[in-house]
């Protein structure tokens, strides 16, 4: 099994690695709005992905569905394995923040 996973041209590794938490609060001037800032990118790169496994899966869906029919649907289970290896979403959000890659802007300024 492969220890990194690409997205979109983006080599990520698929385990947990320790952070500099002063690189992190230097972005926004606190850990916890860099955590903030994160964990919101996160939750919207999620929120995406979802609706787009939801839109692909609703073409399989039918009023009639039996037993037979859902375990056999091979496109649909490809469809949902494909999303099931993608990268978890807070890394994914960590990666862009740390390269600069996420826009975000304070709200007391």
């Amino acid at each position: 099994m492969s220890a990194t996973k690409k997205e979109e041209g983006k080599v990520m590794s698929a385990y947990i690695e320790t952070r500099n938490l002063d690189e992190l609060a230097a972005k926004t001037g606190n850990l916890y709005k860099s955590i903030n800032v994160i964990a919101n990118r996160s939750s919207q790169m999620n929120t995406k992905l979802k609706e787009e496994l939801h839109r692909k899966l609703e073409e399989f869906a039918s009023a009639t569905d039996n037993l037979e029919e859902v375990f056999e649907n091979r496109e649909q289970i490809e469809i949902s394995r494909y999303y099931e290896k993608l990268p978890k979403t807070t890394i994914t959000a960590l990666q862009e923040f740390l390269a600069d890659e996420t826009y975000f802007k304070d709200k007391e300024q």
